[in-house]
């Protein structure tokens, strides 16, 4: 029997030993560490389960896109007929909020996110087990000059923006492939399952989403869906808050293209 190099090189890219030079994790503020460890512990323990699974295979698995299958949740309408997954993606930043001129009991007003996005296309075809576990890890380390998402050695796909009218973008132009650009609107949105991982100070997930792509697209994007979120909802009200808040937040995007 021989290791596996496509499970290896996947496996490898979704966890490394820690060392210095790696983002740090941050528990500390999180009401809540044992339901934050026990999302850590799932994702290495994941992780470990195929790295045994893969010493004892013969055939190399092969990465197939179209085996991926998106997570779903009831009343969130699914990818537009006729498209294919074109792209998988987790994103690793902070969903922005602003109590500027607010009330202290006025809840605060979203104001757009930040996101780099990595690619986890390969590995949602071939281990979705792990690749959902992903944003409920990567949420708690946090992103630094070093460009990494947590202990791993994901490629960055991309980046995820609010352009200045408020329109959220997804540039998916870069030195790992012209994937698209994709401006969005909102199509539908459902509010994260009630065990959704908890954020780095115990908030809760943010929505998932279905956003359809509008002018400017390109690479026949049609369809972005953000699922499995991680963290990322606002205070309640902004009594005590400053004017701009940035909630740190992980998610998986799926597009899907014509």
């Amino acid at each position: 029997m021989r290791f596996s190099t496509t499970t290896t090189t996947l496996l490898a890219a979704s966890v490394a030993s820690a060392a210095p030079v790696w983002p740090s994790i941050s528990l500390g503020n999180v009401r809540n560490p044992f339901a934050a460890l026990d999302n850590l512990s799932g994702y290495f323990n994941a992780v470990a389960t195929k790295v045994a699974q893969a010493k004892v295979i013969s055939v190399a698995p092969q990465c197939d896109p179209t085996k991926a299958r998106m997570p779903t949740i009831d009343g969130l309408p699914g990818s537009s007929p006729g498209l294919h997954v074109r792209h998988v993606a987790v994103g690793r930043g902070t969903q922005n909020y602003t109590c500027a001129g607010s009330k202290p009991e006025d809840a605060p007003k979203a104001v757009g996110a930040v996101a780099t996005l990595f690619d986890v296309t390969c590995m949602a075809s071939l281990y979705p087990d792990v690749t959902n576990r992903v944003p409920g890890m990567a949420v708690h380390f946090n992103m630094d000059d070093s460009d990494r998402l947590g202990p791993s050695t994901l490629p960055i796909s991309g980046h995820h923006f609010f352009t200045g009218s408020g329109v959220p973008f997804f540039n998916l132009d870069t030195a790992t492939g012209d994937i698209g650009l994709a401006p969005c609107a909102k199509n539908a949105s459902v509010a994260a399952p009630a065990d959704a991982p908890v954020g780095q100070n115990g908030e809760a997930a943010v929505a998932w989403l279905k956003l359809t792509t509008i002018d400017g697209a390109t690479g026949n994007l049609k369809d972005v869906f953000r699922v499995e979120t991680a963290g990322g909802s606002p205070p309640k009200t902004c009594q005590g808050q400053p004017d701009h808040i940035e909630v740190e937040y992980s998610a998986q995007y799926w597009f899907w293209a014509s």
